[in-house]
């Protein structure tokens, strides 16, 4: 059973930046593709960026260019650099792992931009 912690999330001003962590609870070795996902107040929880076990990653039109994902197999992390954050991406954050064919998730740490 793998087990995700978020952490990082926070508040802060519109055009800061935050990193959240997502911490894994086993060897990332065996864990396919991880992913950040996030949900606003009242929206589905939608993709942000993802990673493959080589570090491919996929950023989605919304965030790229502001956003970077990485994954650390060392120390079992998963990163999420946001720069350049906007009121719009408040909302609440997810970490997800696929091993073994099933989906893992986080609780989530919430992130809020204020202008």
């Amino acid at each position: 059973q793998v087990q995700l912690v978020e952490s990082g999330g926070g508040s802060v001003q519109a055009g800061g930046s935050l990193r959240l962590s997502c911490a894994v609870s086993e060897s990332m070795i065996e864990i396919g593709i991880m992913a950040w996902y996030r949900q606003a107040p009242g929206m589905q929880r939608q993709l942000v960026a993802s990673i493959t076990r080589s570090s491919r990653t996929n950023i989605v039109d919304y965030v790229r260019g502001r956003f970077t994902v990485s994954r650390d197999t060392g120390k079992n992390t998963m990163d999420l650099h946001m720069n350049s954050l906007r009121v719009d991406d408040s909302g609440i954050y997810y970490c997800k792992a696929i091993s073994g064919k099933k989906d893992y998730w986080g609780q989530g740490t919430q992130v809020t931009v204020s202008s």
